[in-house]
């Protein structure tokens, strides 16, 4: 889905420095990790929503990313779970996050949080390419949708 030669420039030690300088800068962007066993098999982060006409009551996943060898475990599900009910409960009306238009794996995951697209199209530019990407929402106020269970004092 994204360039070959976008992914071969890539590089975990240099985008593990730049993710360790990050940490605590912005007080709300979070980063939750999921461990299995002492090691660290699911990530996500996320904070204030970036698009244009957000408000201070929208939030956003910035990114999720599970180990592949525990794709189907119920991390990805619970990483979820757990920034939704942190949203909630911090008082966000809504959640938002972008994912990649061919990624239909990740979308079908969206939806089954109780994700829905919303119509908004963009393009995430990366070495010298534009893939496109489709914005997705969860109203996380009023009745709750699919996948997110009970609203109580979460």
């Amino acid at each position: 889905m994204l360039p070959q030669d976008y992914l071969d420039g890539l590089s975990v030690e240099e985008d593990a420095e730049q993710r360790r300088k990050q940490f605590g800068r912005n007080p709300k962007v979070r980063n939750v990790v999921a461990e299995r066993d002492g090691a660290v098999v699911g990530w996500v982060v996320t904070g204030p929503c970036r698009d244009v006409g957000a408000t201070g009551l929208d939030g956003e996943i910035y990114a999720l990313y599970v180990a592949p060898a525990m794709i189907g475990t119920g991390v990805g599900r619970e990483l979820v779970r757990h920034v939704i009910a942190r949203a909630r409960s911090a008082g966000l009306e809504s959640m938002y996050l972008w994912v990649l238009e061919e990624n239909h794996r990740a979308r079908r995951f969206y939806e089954a949080a109780g994700f829905v697209p919303d119509g908004e199209r963009g393009h995430w530019h990366m070495g010298g390419a534009s893939v496109p990407e489709l914005r997705y929402m969860q109203v996380l106020s009023g009745v709750p949708t699919a996948g997110q269970g009970e609203r109580t004092g979460l």
